[in-house]
Protein backbone atom coordinates (compact mmCIF):
# COMPACT_ATOMS: atom_id res chain seq x y z
CA UNK A 1 0.00 0.00 0.00
CA UNK A 2 0.73 3.39 -0.38
CA UNK A 3 -0.76 6.68 0.83
CA UNK A 4 0.15 10.16 -0.82
CA UNK A 5 -0.04 13.06 1.88
CA UNK A 6 -0.32 16.72 1.20
CA UNK A 7 2.47 17.11 4.20
CA UNK A 8 3.36 14.92 6.97
CA UNK A 9 0.77 14.83 9.78
CA UNK A 10 1.68 17.82 12.24
CA UNK A 11 2.55 19.96 8.64
CA UNK A 12 0.54 21.97 6.78
CA UNK A 13 -1.02 23.96 10.01
CA UNK A 14 -3.41 25.94 8.59
CA UNK A 15 -3.57 28.83 10.85
CA UNK A 16 0.27 29.40 11.26
CA UNK A 17 1.27 29.94 7.63
CA UNK A 18 1.92 33.63 8.24
CA UNK A 19 2.14 35.99 11.72
CA UNK A 20 0.13 39.23 11.37
CA UNK A 21 1.90 42.45 11.81
CA UNK A 22 1.66 44.10 15.23
CA UNK A 23 -0.65 46.75 13.99
CA UNK A 24 -3.04 43.57 12.51
CA UNK A 25 -5.84 43.45 15.22
CA UNK A 26 -5.23 39.40 14.84
CA UNK A 27 -1.44 39.73 15.90
CA UNK A 28 -0.54 37.88 18.42
CA UNK A 29 -0.05 41.04 21.02
CA UNK A 30 -3.17 43.12 19.71
CA UNK A 31 -5.52 39.59 20.07
CA UNK A 32 -4.47 39.38 23.71
CA UNK A 33 -5.10 42.85 24.34
CA UNK A 34 -8.87 42.92 22.87
CA UNK A 35 -9.26 39.27 24.85
CA UNK A 36 -8.55 40.84 28.14
CA UNK A 37 -10.73 44.17 27.13
CA UNK A 38 -13.51 41.84 26.51
CA UNK A 39 -12.86 39.62 29.36
CA UNK A 40 -12.55 42.59 31.75
CA UNK A 41 -16.08 43.24 31.11
CA UNK A 42 -15.53 47.13 29.64
CA UNK A 43 -18.08 48.68 27.04
CA UNK A 44 -19.25 47.07 23.99
CA UNK A 45 -17.81 50.73 22.82
CA UNK A 46 -13.95 50.34 23.05
CA UNK A 47 -13.69 47.43 21.30
CA UNK A 48 -12.85 48.18 17.37
CA UNK A 49 -15.08 47.36 14.49
CA UNK A 50 -12.40 44.63 13.26
CA UNK A 51 -11.96 43.28 16.54
CA UNK A 52 -11.68 39.11 16.09
CA UNK A 53 -13.70 36.71 17.60
CA UNK A 54 -11.38 33.99 19.31
CA UNK A 55 -12.09 30.27 19.96
CA UNK A 56 -9.76 28.29 22.60
CA UNK A 57 -8.94 24.95 22.80
CA UNK A 58 -8.40 23.45 26.23
CA UNK A 59 -5.60 21.20 27.02
CA UNK A 60 -5.02 18.67 29.90
CA UNK A 61 -1.69 17.44 30.73
CA UNK A 62 -0.67 17.15 27.06
CA UNK A 63 -4.36 16.20 25.84
CA UNK A 64 -6.36 18.46 23.92
CA UNK A 65 -10.21 18.53 24.32
CA UNK A 66 -11.79 16.26 21.78
CA UNK A 67 -15.37 14.69 20.57
CA UNK A 68 -16.33 12.12 18.57
CA UNK A 69 -18.63 12.29 15.49
CA UNK A 70 -19.70 8.84 16.49
CA UNK A 71 -19.11 8.22 12.92
CA UNK A 72 -16.06 5.30 12.37
CA UNK A 73 -15.67 7.60 9.23
CA UNK A 74 -15.26 11.03 9.98
CA UNK A 75 -14.17 9.70 13.64
CA UNK A 76 -13.45 12.78 15.68
CA UNK A 77 -13.00 16.59 16.05
CA UNK A 78 -11.39 19.10 18.16
CA UNK A 79 -13.44 20.38 21.27
CA UNK A 80 -12.91 24.30 20.29
CA UNK A 81 -14.50 26.59 23.03
CA UNK A 82 -16.06 30.12 21.88
CA UNK A 83 -15.42 33.10 23.94
CA UNK A 84 -18.76 32.27 25.75
CA UNK A 85 -17.83 28.81 26.81
CA UNK A 86 -14.70 30.25 28.27
CA UNK A 87 -15.61 33.26 29.46
CA UNK A 88 -16.17 31.91 33.12
CA UNK A 89 -12.69 29.68 32.80
CA UNK A 90 -10.91 32.28 32.18
CA UNK A 91 -12.17 35.77 33.64
CA UNK A 92 -11.28 35.61 37.30
CA UNK A 93 -7.63 34.29 36.59
CA UNK A 94 -6.71 35.66 33.03
CA UNK A 95 -2.54 35.66 32.92
CA UNK A 96 -0.40 35.44 29.86
CA UNK A 97 0.81 32.43 31.34
CA UNK A 98 -2.60 30.00 30.27
CA UNK A 99 -2.98 31.22 27.20
CA UNK A 100 -0.93 30.65 23.89
CA UNK A 101 -1.43 32.17 20.73
CA UNK A 102 -2.12 29.60 17.88
CA UNK A 103 -2.44 32.01 14.90
CA UNK A 104 -5.68 33.40 12.60
CA UNK A 105 -7.95 32.39 10.03
CA UNK A 106 -10.68 34.20 7.74
CA UNK A 107 -14.11 32.17 8.37
CA UNK A 108 -17.13 33.68 6.47
CA UNK A 109 -15.47 37.19 5.91
CA UNK A 110 -14.83 37.17 9.97
CA UNK A 111 -11.09 37.38 11.57
CA UNK A 112 -10.70 34.15 13.85
CA UNK A 113 -7.77 33.96 16.58
CA UNK A 114 -6.91 30.93 17.93
CA UNK A 115 -5.89 30.17 21.57
CA UNK A 116 -4.42 27.34 23.61
CA UNK A 117 -5.34 27.32 27.09
CA UNK A 118 -3.90 24.41 29.51
CA UNK A 119 -6.65 23.61 32.00
CA UNK A 120 -4.65 20.98 33.87
CA UNK A 121 -5.43 22.40 37.09
CA UNK A 122 -8.62 23.65 36.64
CA UNK A 123 -9.90 20.18 34.80
CA UNK A 124 -12.75 19.62 37.26
CA UNK A 125 -14.68 22.73 36.15
CA UNK A 126 -14.21 22.05 32.18
CA UNK A 127 -15.85 18.67 33.00
CA UNK A 128 -18.80 20.29 35.30
CA UNK A 129 -18.85 22.57 32.37
CA UNK A 130 -18.52 20.67 29.09
CA UNK A 131 -19.87 17.51 30.54
CA UNK A 132 -22.89 17.50 28.61
CA UNK A 133 -21.10 18.21 25.27
CA UNK A 134 -19.71 14.50 25.09
CA UNK A 135 -16.17 15.90 25.16
CA UNK A 136 -13.19 14.69 26.87
CA UNK A 137 -9.38 14.89 27.11
CA UNK A 138 -7.98 12.48 24.27
CA UNK A 139 -4.10 11.83 23.93
CA UNK A 140 -2.83 12.85 20.88
CA UNK A 141 -1.19 10.10 19.65
CA UNK A 142 -5.24 7.98 19.72
CA UNK A 143 -6.25 10.97 17.78
CA UNK A 144 -3.17 10.79 15.28
CA UNK A 145 -4.00 7.19 14.79
CA UNK A 146 -7.99 7.97 14.53
CA UNK A 147 -7.58 10.53 11.74
CA UNK A 148 -8.62 9.75 8.32
CA UNK A 149 -5.43 10.77 6.93
CA UNK A 150 -7.13 11.57 3.41
CA UNK A 151 -9.23 13.93 4.48
CA UNK A 152 -6.96 17.57 4.19
CA UNK A 153 -9.22 19.02 7.07
CA UNK A 154 -8.82 16.34 9.57
CA UNK A 155 -4.95 16.71 9.03
CA UNK A 156 -4.99 20.11 9.39
CA UNK A 157 -6.97 20.16 12.92
CA UNK A 158 -4.45 17.19 13.50
CA UNK A 159 -1.51 19.96 12.57
CA UNK A 160 -3.39 22.53 15.17
CA UNK A 161 -3.35 19.72 18.05
CA UNK A 162 0.19 19.30 17.64
CA UNK A 163 1.29 22.85 17.55
CA UNK A 164 -0.68 23.52 20.54
CA UNK A 165 0.92 20.73 22.70
CA UNK A 166 4.13 21.69 21.48
CA UNK A 167 3.93 25.19 22.46
CA UNK A 168 2.26 24.53 25.83
CA UNK A 169 4.72 21.88 27.23
CA UNK A 170 7.61 23.85 26.59
CA UNK A 171 5.94 26.62 28.46
CA UNK A 172 5.82 23.34 31.27
CA UNK A 173 8.99 23.15 30.61
CA UNK A 174 11.05 26.26 30.31
CA UNK A 175 10.15 27.82 33.82
CA UNK A 176 13.70 29.32 34.78
CA UNK A 177 16.50 31.53 33.01
CA UNK A 178 19.22 29.39 31.92
CA UNK A 179 21.33 32.11 32.13
CA UNK A 180 20.97 33.18 35.72
CA UNK A 181 18.04 30.73 37.27
CA UNK A 182 15.45 33.77 37.71
CA UNK A 183 11.72 32.90 36.83
CA UNK A 184 10.57 33.00 32.76
CA UNK A 185 7.31 35.17 31.98
CA UNK A 186 5.51 34.41 29.05
CA UNK A 187 5.77 37.13 26.16
CA UNK A 188 4.01 37.61 22.95
CA UNK A 189 1.21 36.25 23.78
CA UNK A 190 2.74 32.80 24.79
CA UNK A 191 5.05 32.81 21.49
CA UNK A 192 8.10 33.18 23.69
CA UNK A 193 9.29 33.81 27.60
CA UNK A 194 11.58 36.18 29.12
CA UNK A 195 13.69 36.23 32.52
CA UNK A 196 12.51 38.71 34.79
CA UNK A 197 15.73 39.90 36.48
CA UNK A 198 15.96 43.18 34.94
CA UNK A 199 20.04 42.75 34.37
CA UNK A 200 19.57 39.51 32.52
CA UNK A 201 15.95 39.80 30.09
CA UNK A 202 17.07 36.80 28.23
CA UNK A 203 14.40 35.99 25.74
CA UNK A 204 13.71 31.93 25.44
CA UNK A 205 11.91 31.18 22.36
CA UNK A 206 10.66 27.07 21.70
CA UNK A 207 12.72 24.75 20.12
CA UNK A 208 12.37 21.37 18.15
CA UNK A 209 15.25 18.55 19.06
CA UNK A 210 16.34 17.04 15.85
CA UNK A 211 16.20 13.28 15.47
CA UNK A 212 17.88 11.31 12.30
CA UNK A 213 15.46 8.61 11.48
CA UNK A 214 17.08 6.60 8.84
CA UNK A 215 15.98 3.44 6.46
CA UNK A 216 19.16 1.32 5.98
CA UNK A 217 19.67 -0.24 2.59
CA UNK A 218 21.67 -3.01 1.37
CA UNK A 219 21.73 -2.15 -2.53
CA UNK A 220 23.38 -5.27 -3.75
CA UNK A 221 20.78 -7.78 -2.90
CA UNK A 222 17.97 -5.51 -2.14
CA UNK A 223 17.07 -5.81 1.10
CA UNK A 224 16.70 -3.02 4.16
CA UNK A 225 17.17 -2.74 7.87
CA UNK A 226 14.20 -2.61 10.08
CA UNK A 227 14.32 -3.07 13.65
CA UNK A 228 12.32 -4.11 17.04
CA UNK A 229 12.39 -1.89 19.97
CA UNK A 230 10.60 -3.43 23.21
CA UNK A 231 8.04 -0.87 23.57
CA UNK A 232 6.77 -1.39 19.87
CA UNK A 233 3.27 -3.32 19.84
CA UNK A 234 3.73 -6.92 19.08
CA UNK A 235 4.48 -7.35 15.43
CA UNK A 236 5.77 -3.74 14.44
CA UNK A 237 9.08 -3.01 12.95
CA UNK A 238 10.29 0.37 12.26
CA UNK A 239 13.41 2.30 10.90
CA UNK A 240 16.61 2.97 13.39
CA UNK A 241 16.33 6.44 14.66
CA UNK A 242 18.54 9.08 16.92
CA UNK A 243 19.43 12.34 18.19
CA UNK A 244 21.85 14.53 16.68
CA UNK A 245 25.12 15.27 18.92
CA UNK A 246 26.91 18.61 18.76
CA UNK A 247 29.19 19.46 16.75
CA UNK A 248 27.75 16.69 14.21
CA UNK A 249 25.56 17.02 10.79
CA UNK A 250 22.98 14.87 10.05
CA UNK A 251 24.96 12.65 7.53
CA UNK A 252 27.42 12.01 10.48
CA UNK A 253 24.73 11.33 13.04
CA UNK A 254 22.55 8.62 10.72
CA UNK A 255 25.92 7.39 10.26
CA UNK A 256 26.91 6.83 13.88
CA UNK A 257 23.76 6.20 15.16
CA UNK A 258 23.73 3.25 12.65
CA UNK A 259 26.88 1.73 13.64
CA UNK A 260 25.96 2.03 17.55
CA UNK A 261 22.91 0.66 17.00
CA UNK A 262 23.23 -2.25 14.56
CA UNK A 263 27.62 -2.53 13.87
CA UNK A 264 26.38 -1.70 9.93
CA UNK A 265 29.01 0.77 8.26
CA UNK A 266 26.73 3.59 5.67
CA UNK A 267 28.12 5.38 3.59
CA UNK A 268 26.04 7.06 1.33
CA UNK A 269 23.45 9.22 2.98
CA UNK A 270 20.37 10.86 1.12
CA UNK A 271 17.82 12.83 2.39
CA UNK A 272 13.96 11.87 1.73
CA UNK A 273 11.59 14.61 4.10
CA UNK A 274 11.24 16.10 7.23
CA UNK A 275 8.29 15.38 10.02
CA UNK A 276 7.25 17.44 12.85
CA UNK A 277 6.80 15.42 15.97
CA UNK A 278 5.24 16.68 19.15
CA UNK A 279 4.29 13.40 20.69
CA UNK A 280 7.56 13.36 22.28
CA UNK A 281 8.21 12.90 26.05
CA UNK A 282 7.35 15.68 27.47
CA UNK A 283 11.10 16.89 28.15
CA UNK A 284 10.82 17.11 24.82
CA UNK A 285 7.80 18.89 23.83
CA UNK A 286 8.63 18.98 19.99
CA UNK A 287 10.61 16.71 17.98
CA UNK A 288 11.77 17.32 14.23
CA UNK A 289 12.39 14.14 12.81
CA UNK A 290 14.61 14.50 9.70
CA UNK A 291 14.16 11.21 7.13
CA UNK A 292 17.19 9.46 4.98
CA UNK A 293 17.93 6.54 3.14
CA UNK A 294 21.50 4.87 4.23
CA UNK A 295 23.63 2.90 2.01
CA UNK A 296 24.78 0.05 4.13
CA UNK A 297 28.57 -0.66 3.13
CA UNK A 298 28.65 -3.92 5.53
CA UNK A 299 26.47 -6.22 6.03
CA UNK A 300 27.24 -7.87 9.35
CA UNK A 301 24.03 -6.74 12.26
CA UNK A 302 25.47 -6.65 15.59
CA UNK A 303 22.35 -5.48 17.43
CA UNK A 304 23.45 -3.68 20.80
CA UNK A 305 20.69 -4.64 23.23
CA UNK A 306 20.66 -1.45 25.46
CA UNK A 307 18.80 -0.32 22.24
CA UNK A 308 17.12 -2.20 20.45
CA UNK A 309 15.34 -5.80 21.01
CA UNK A 310 16.50 -7.00 17.67
CA UNK A 311 17.35 -5.79 13.95
CA UNK A 312 17.11 -7.54 10.50
CA UNK A 313 17.36 -7.41 7.01
CA UNK A 314 13.97 -7.89 5.38
CA UNK A 315 13.67 -8.37 1.43
CA UNK A 316 11.64 -6.03 -0.43
CA UNK A 317 8.63 -8.59 -1.07
CA UNK A 318 8.47 -8.91 2.78
CA UNK A 319 8.40 -5.51 3.46
CA UNK A 320 5.63 -4.84 1.03
CA UNK A 321 3.40 -7.41 2.76
CA UNK A 322 4.24 -5.40 6.26
CA UNK A 323 2.62 -2.43 4.11
CA UNK A 324 -0.95 -3.56 4.66
CA UNK A 325 -3.49 -1.54 5.08
CA UNK A 326 -5.71 -3.76 6.96
CA UNK A 327 -3.20 -3.11 10.25
CA UNK A 328 -3.65 0.27 9.23
CA UNK A 329 -7.59 0.50 9.18
CA UNK A 330 -7.99 -1.62 12.09
CA UNK A 331 -6.21 1.14 13.97
CA UNK A 332 -8.24 3.98 12.71
CA UNK A 333 -11.18 2.07 13.49
CA UNK A 334 -10.02 1.19 17.07
CA UNK A 335 -8.75 4.40 18.05
CA UNK A 336 -11.47 6.18 16.69
CA UNK A 337 -14.05 3.69 19.02
CA UNK A 338 -11.76 4.18 21.63
CA UNK A 339 -12.27 8.27 21.61
CA UNK A 340 -16.28 7.78 21.29
CA UNK A 341 -16.17 5.63 24.41
CA UNK A 342 -14.31 8.30 26.27
CA UNK A 343 -16.38 10.90 25.22
CA UNK A 344 -19.63 9.32 26.03
CA UNK A 345 -17.45 8.32 28.97
CA UNK A 346 -16.98 11.57 30.03
CA UNK A 347 -20.36 12.63 30.96
CA UNK A 348 -21.87 9.17 32.07
CA UNK A 349 -18.93 7.81 34.20
CA UNK A 350 -18.50 4.36 32.01
CA UNK A 351 -15.33 2.44 31.43
CA UNK A 352 -13.92 1.74 28.05
CA UNK A 353 -15.19 -1.70 26.86
CA UNK A 354 -13.19 -4.34 25.01
CA UNK A 355 -12.22 -3.28 21.39
CA UNK A 356 -11.35 -6.89 20.49
CA UNK A 357 -13.90 -7.47 17.78
CA UNK A 358 -13.68 -4.54 15.62
CA UNK A 359 -11.80 -6.22 12.65
CA UNK A 360 -10.43 -5.01 9.00
CA UNK A 361 -9.19 -8.18 6.85
CA UNK A 362 -6.33 -10.74 7.62
CA UNK A 363 -3.34 -9.52 9.95
CA UNK A 364 0.44 -9.37 8.46
CA UNK A 365 3.25 -11.66 10.28
CA UNK A 366 4.64 -8.18 10.43
CA UNK A 367 3.96 -4.69 9.72
CA UNK A 368 5.69 -1.04 10.04
CA UNK A 369 4.43 2.28 11.59
CA UNK A 370 1.27 3.72 9.55
CA UNK A 371 1.14 6.39 7.59
CA UNK A 372 1.32 9.21 10.39
CA UNK A 373 4.64 8.50 11.18
CA UNK A 374 7.73 9.31 8.65
CA UNK A 375 9.00 6.43 9.19
CA UNK A 376 6.18 4.49 7.26
CA UNK A 377 6.90 7.00 4.02
CA UNK A 378 10.38 6.07 4.47
CA UNK A 379 9.83 2.53 3.85
CA UNK A 380 6.92 2.71 1.45
CA UNK A 381 8.95 4.91 -1.17
CA UNK A 382 11.79 2.04 -1.01
CA UNK A 383 9.59 -0.46 -1.65
CA UNK A 384 7.76 1.02 -4.32
CA UNK A 385 10.90 1.44 -6.12
CA UNK A 386 12.57 -0.50 -8.99
CA UNK A 387 15.73 -0.99 -9.74
CA UNK A 388 16.98 0.15 -13.80
CA UNK A 389 20.54 -0.54 -14.21
CA UNK A 390 21.58 -0.57 -10.92
CA UNK A 391 19.77 2.79 -9.83
CA UNK A 392 16.52 3.49 -8.18
CA UNK A 393 13.39 4.99 -9.81
CA UNK A 394 9.67 5.53 -8.23
CA UNK A 395 7.39 2.72 -9.66
CA UNK A 396 4.97 3.61 -12.15
CA UNK A 397 1.74 4.92 -10.92
CA UNK A 398 2.68 4.82 -7.48
CA UNK A 399 3.42 7.88 -5.41
CA UNK A 400 4.29 7.21 -1.55
CA UNK A 401 6.38 10.19 -1.05
CA UNK A 402 5.19 13.08 1.42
Amino acid sequence: MSINLKSPVYAGNPIRSKTPKLTDPCSPTSALQTLKILLSGQPPHIQEPSSPNFKVLPFKKGRPLAGSTGDLVNKWHLGWLTFADFKDLLEVKLSDELLVYLGCKIEEEDSVVYWAFDVSEDSSLVQQKLGSKQLCFVELRTLMVATDWADDTAMGQLAIAGHARALLEWHNVSRFCGSCGEMLIPAEAGRRKQCIKDSCKKRIYPRVDPVVIMLVIDKENDRALLSKQSRFVPRMWSCLAGFLEPGESLEEAVRRETWEETGIEVGEVVYHSSQPWPVGPSSMPCQLMIGFFAYATSLDINVDKSELEDAKWHSREEVKKALTYAEYERAQKTSAYKVDQMCKGFQKGQNLVSDSNIKSGELAPMFVPGPYAIAHHLISSWAHQVSVNGSQTQHKGVRSRL
